[in-house]
C-alpha cells in the first residue's frame, strides 16, 4: 500500500473512533425510561407512500412466506421476529416495515388485520429493547415513515388499546431517532433519518418550534448532501431515486397542511429531477452506477411522473463526475469521477471510466450491478473494476475496499483525481477523453479512455490507453497486461465471426457488432449481478492489452442496418 493510502487509512480510523465515541457519550444508558414522554391521541395525517405495490405479496406474506432481500422465507406459522432469519439484509428489509405498502394495495380486511398482528408482534418482541437490527438509525427512519404512511391501513378496525401501542411505539422511536441524529453516520442515513423527523413533526402533534428545528435540520443536510447538479454525494443513482421518493411525499405533506416549507427542500427535490433523468437509459431504465441494482422503467416512472421541469437531458453531470452521450436512439453514460471520501464511499464501486450503452429498448453494454441480496463475496464482486465495462490492470481494481469490518466497506485507497475533456463537435459527434491516476500508486500507469458517438447514434469510436508519467507508453520490455471489458446484457445474443468481429443481437432484432483494430477481441463468461431474480449468467467482450507490445487499442460499435 502506498505511503499516501497509508495515511488516508489511518485518518479514517482516527475518525471513525471519534465518531464512536462521541455517539457513546452523547447516547449514554440507553434505557425505555430515558426516552419515554407523552403518547399522541392521534396522527394528524398519513403520507403518500410512492413506491410501487404488488398485493399478490400480501397473500404471500399472510401465508408465512416472506419475499424480501431477493430471498423467500418461510416462517411455518412462527412470528418472523422470533425466527432466526437468512440474511442480515432480509432482517433490514423485515424491520424496516417498508412491505407494509403490499399489504395495504390488497385492500382487504384480511390484509389489513395482518398488518395490525405483524406490528404488534414488533411492539412486543422488539419495541422495548433498543437493540438489534431494528434500531439501527437508517432501519428506524425507514420503520417510522412506514408505520405513518400507513397507519390507516394498521389502525384501521383496531381496539384502543392496540391504537394506544402503536402511537406510543411511534412516538418512543421518535424521540430515540431524534437524539441519535447528530451522531448517525454522514451521508444517505443520516439524511433519512432527517427526512423521517420532519415528517414526524407533521403527522404527529409537535410544536411549532419542534417543526421549524426539524426542517432547519433537514435543510442542512439536503444543503451538502444534494450536489449542485442534483446527484447524491454518494453517487449512486439508485441513492437519488430512493431519497425522492421520500422527500415528494414530504414536500406535499407540508403544503397540504400550510406549513412553511424548508428552504432547501423545493431546490434539491427540482436539482434531483433532472440527474434522475441523466441515468435514465433509452429503454427508461436506471444506469448501474456506484451500487445501483436493478430498477425497471416503472419504478423510474413512479417518480419521474412528478417531474415539473423542463428542457434537455443534460450531457455532464460535473460535480457528480458522469458523462451522457445522447444523438438518435442511441444513449451513452460514463463514470469519469473519483469515489468520495470516507463513510460516503460505503456504496462506491471501483469502476472508474465504465460506460454502459443502450439503444432504443435494449441495453448492450451494462457494468454487473449490486445484486439485490448477495452474501459478502458476491457484494465485493461487484464493487470490483472487472465487473465494469472499463480496463483492468494486472487484475487489479483501480480503487481498493476496506476489508476492516470497523471501517465497513469504503474504499480506502486507489484513484484520487480524475482529468476529463470534453469532445463534442460541431458536426454533431459527442465525446469525451478522460483519464485517472487508480494504478498509479501501484504500478506507476494512468488509465486513459476516449468515446466518441456518431450525430445518428449508430457508430461509437472508443479508444483505451496505458501510459506511464509524462504520456510515456510503457517500456517494450513491460509484460504486464491489462484487459478492456465489454460486459453485455444477458438478454443480448452474442456471436463471435471468424474474423475477430462480435455480433450483439437484441430480442427485437437490433444488431450492432464490435471490432478492434489492434487485437482480436474475445468472448468470454461473465455474471449479471443486478438481475431481479439474481445473479444471472452472461457474456463480456475482452480485449486483452499487454503492455509492452500493445499499450493502446481502438474499438468500434456499429448498428447494423
Amino acid at each position: 500500500m502506498a505511503l499516501s493510502d497509508t495515511r488516508r487509512s489511518l485518518r479514517l480510523y482516527a475518525e471513525e473512533v471519534w465518531r464512536r465515541f462521541y455517539r457513546r457519550v452523547a447516547l449514554g444508558r440507553v434505557t425505555a425510561f430515558r426516552f419515554a414522554g407523552m403518547t399522541p391521541d392521534r396522527l394528524i395525517v398519513a403520507p403518500t407512500d410512492l413506491r410501487m405495490a404488488d398485493r399478490h405479496i400480501a397473500d404471500e406474506i399472510y401465508a408465512g412466506r416472506f419475499p424480501l432481500a431477493g430471498q423467500v422465507f418461510e416462517t411455518y406459522g412462527d412470528s418472523p421476529f422470533i425466527v432466526d432469519l437468512p440474511s442480515e439484509e432480509f432482517a433490514e428489509r423485515l424491520h424496516s416495515f417498508r412491505w407494509l405498502r403490499h399489504l395495504r394495495a390488497a385492500n382487504t380486511e384480511l390484509a389489513f388485520s395482518n398488518a395490525r398482528a405483524l406490528v404488534d408482534e414488533w411492539i412486543t418482541i422488539h419495541g422495548r429493547r433498543v437493540d438489534g437490527a431494528g434500531w439501527r438509525p437508517e432501519i428506524m427512519a425507514e420503520r417510522v415513515l412506514a408505520w405513518m404512511s400507513h397507519s390507516t391501513v394498521v389502525l384501521k378496525g383496531s381496539d384502543h388499546g392496540f391504537y394506544r401501542r402503536f402511537l406510543k411505539s411511534l412516538a418512543f422511536q421518535v424521540r430515540y431517532l431524534r437524539h441519535i441524529a447528530p451522531t448517525t453516520p454522514n451521508g444517505e442515513t443520516r439524511l433519512k433519518v432527517r427526512i423521517a423527523l420532519a415528517m414526524a413533526t407533521l403527522a404527529m402533534p409537535a410544536s411549532p418550534a419542534a417543526i421549524r428545528t426539524a426542517a432547519k435540520n433537514l435543510d442542512l443536510e439536503l444543503d451538502w448532501q444534494i450536489l449542485a447538479d442534483g446527484g447524491h454525494v454518494s453517487r449512486s443513482p439508485e441513492v437519488a431515486l430512493d431519497l425522492l421518493c421520500d422527500l415528494l411525499p414530504l414536500r406535499q405533506t407540508y403544503i397540504n397542511l400550510g406549513q412553511t416549507l424548508p428552504k432547501k427542500l423545493i431546490p434539491a427535490i427540482d436539482r434531483m429531477f433532472p440527474a434522475l433523468r441523466f441515468f435514465r437509459h433509452s429503454n427508461g431504465e436506471l444506469a448501474l452506477f456506484n451500487g445501483a441494482t436493478s430498477v425497471s422503467a416503472d419504478r423510474l416512472l413512479c417518480v419521474l411522473r412528478y417531474d415539473e421541469s423542463t428542457g434537455r437531458t443534460f450531457k455532464a453531470a460535473p460535480h457528480l463526475g458522469y458523462q451522457r452521450l445522447e444523438c438518435g436512439p442511441t444513449v451513452v453514460i460514463a463514470d469519469t469521477g473519483s469515489p468520495p471520501p470516507g463513510i460516503l464511499s460505503t456504496r462506491a464501486h471501483a469502476g472508474c471510466l465504465a460506460f454502459e450503452m443502450s439503444s432504443g429498448r435494449n441495453r448492450f453494454i451494462v457494468n454487473s450491478g449490486m445484486p439485490v441480496a448477495a452474501s459478502r463475496e458476491f457484494q465485493s464482486l461487484a464493487r470490483s473494476t472487472a465487473a465494469h465495462s472499463t480496463v483492468v490492470v494486472q487484475d487489479t481494481s483501480s480503487s481498493r475496499q476496506s476489508q476492516s469490518r470497523f471501517l465497513g466497506p469504503i474504499m480506502i485507497g486507489g484513484i484520487r483525481t480524475v482529468s476529463l475533456e470534453r469532445i463534442d463537435s460541431d458536426t454533431g459527434n459527442q465525446g469525451f477523453v478522460a483519464r485517472h491516476d487508480g494504478y498509479l500508486a501501484r504500478f506507476g500507469l494512468y488509465h486513459e479512455r476516449e468515446i466518441r458517438l456518431s450525430p445518428d447514434g449508430a457508430r461509437i469510436v472508443g479508444r483505451d490507453r496505458i501510459l506511464r508519467r509524462g504520456d510515456k507508453d510503457p517500456e517494450p520490455s513491460d509484460k504486464r497486461v491489462a484487459v478492456a471489458r465489454f460486459h453485455i446484457h444477458p438478454k443480448i445474443a452474442i456471436n463471435q465471426a471468424s474474423s475477430g468481429n462480435v455480433l450483439l443481437t437484441a430480442p427485437d432484432g437490433e444488431r450492432w457488432t464490435f471490432e478492434c483494430v489492434e487485437t482480436k477481441p474475445a468472448v468470454e463468461d461473465s455474471i449479471y449481478l443486478a438481475d431481479i431474480t439474481g445473479p444471472r449468467r452472461s457474456s463480456q467482450i475482452t480485449v486483452t492489452m499487454r503492455l509492452g507490445q500493445t499499450p493502446e487499442v481502438q474499438w468500434t460499435m456499429t448498428r447494423l442496418v
